[in-house]
């Protein structure tokens, strides 16, 4: 049987999405680590609980203990790391969280992942991928006329999230040039799509508008992002894992920049389309500019060219048509985003990207 993946943070918005793609495109054995923590969604992964293929392990990986035992057990292929806490506001709020996930247990999962990767044969050594999965926020902020973030383009964090997420590239990679791990890191742009926890800004609105609440915009709201869908960025996630070469960099972008404000006003039209017009007026009557998030970075876009060529990657959706499809799915999900808001989350946090 071909060695299965190990995929930390499996059950969150991105992770899940590539357990999905594994299971459904390539019949890869999967096993998910994931801690279970408020942005987790086991019923993302729903349909795989019942595939022979697929196996599941509640744990932190930053439990050595835990992690060396799974690691023997199951003999991956390659780990393909997800977990992180991932929201900037919640780091703004609670910074040192985000440091003992994001900074202290991805060192010690590279630690286990060492010792791990040591104990293989030559043959097994030289196929196994240690693969880290990061963010475009690692970069900083760029201007309006600015080119867009490339895999070398310096790094410059603006947030305890994205200063986080910095450091543990740099583990990465300082873990493949002193300890010759096979190492893979991806950076990608804002994703958005089915299954994403509603604190971010696309599921939050929608689920507001829905709801004819109030839309907290941040200041002007013209910080402009670069919208990948989710499905996209699995499959960039698959070929680099595939096809990357060990010690590399790939970024994946959706080549869709497009302003807060204007997002919010596109699920506000689809949302009165889909819904009926509220009879106080249209859903973007409920906008409302709230004070800016501190270091609010202003713009973020990624060129894909390295990626592209390199791993023939290239993103399916544009983000008319992939936003649209959203907005449908949020929609329909009405009972599980009643049931996050009851259980685990009061739908009011803002989550402007």
């Amino acid at each position: 049987m071909t060695a299965p993946i190990l995929v930390t943070g499996g059950c969150g918005f991105i992770g899940s999405a590539y357990i999905r793609r594994a299971l459904r495109s390539a019949r890869r054995p999967v096993v998910n680590v994931d801690k279970l923590g408020y942005a987790a969604n086991p019923e993302a992964l729903e349909d795989a609980r019942t595939d022979p293929l697929y196996a599941f392990h509640k744990a932190d990986i930053g439990e050595r203990g835990a992690m060396r035992d799974i690691l023997a057990r199951h003999k991956p292929a390659a780990v393909v790391n997800f977990a992180a806490e991932t929201h900037v506001d919640r780091s703004i709020d609670g910074p040192l969280a985000f440091v003992e996930t994001n900074v202290g247990a991805t060192a010690r999962l590279l630690v286990e992942t060492l010792d791990y990767w040591r104990g293989l044969d030559a043959a097994a050594q030289a196929v196994f991928r240690f693969h880290h999965v990061s963010t475009d926020e690692v970069f900083g902020a760029l201007g309006p006329d600015d080119p867009p973030f490339t895999e070398a383009t310096p790094y410059a964090p603006n947030s305890p999230y994205a200063a986080s997420k910095a450091a543990s590239d740099h583990l990465v990679r300082a873990w493949h040039a002193t300890y010759g791990l096979p190492t893979l890191v991806t950076n990608c742009s804002n994703n958005y799509g089915p299954w994403q926890f509603p604190e971010k800004l696309i599921p939050l609105m929608i689920a507001k508008a829905a709801a004819g609440e109030a839309l907290p915009v941040y200041g002007d709201g013209r910080q402009v992002r670069d919208w990948l869908h989710v499905d996209d960025h699995a499959h960039g996630l698959a070929l680099a894992l595939e096809r990357g070469r060990p010690g590399e960099v790939y970024a994946f972008g959706g080549d869709a920049e497009v302003a807060n404000i204007d997002v919010v006003r596109a699920i506000c039209a689809r949302v009165d389309a889909k819904l009926g017009p509220r009879a106080e007026g249209p859903r973007t009557d409920l906008i409302a500019h709230v004070a800016d998030r501190p270091g609010h970075d202003r713009r973020y876009a990624i060129d894909a060219a390295k990626a592209q060529r390199a791993l023939g990657w290239r993103p399916a959706h544009a983000f008319a048509t992939g936003l649209d499809a959203t907005v449908d799915w949020y929609l329909a999900a009405g009972d599980w985003l009643a049931r996050i808001k009851a259980e685990r989350y009061a739908l009011g946090r803002l989550g402007a990207g």
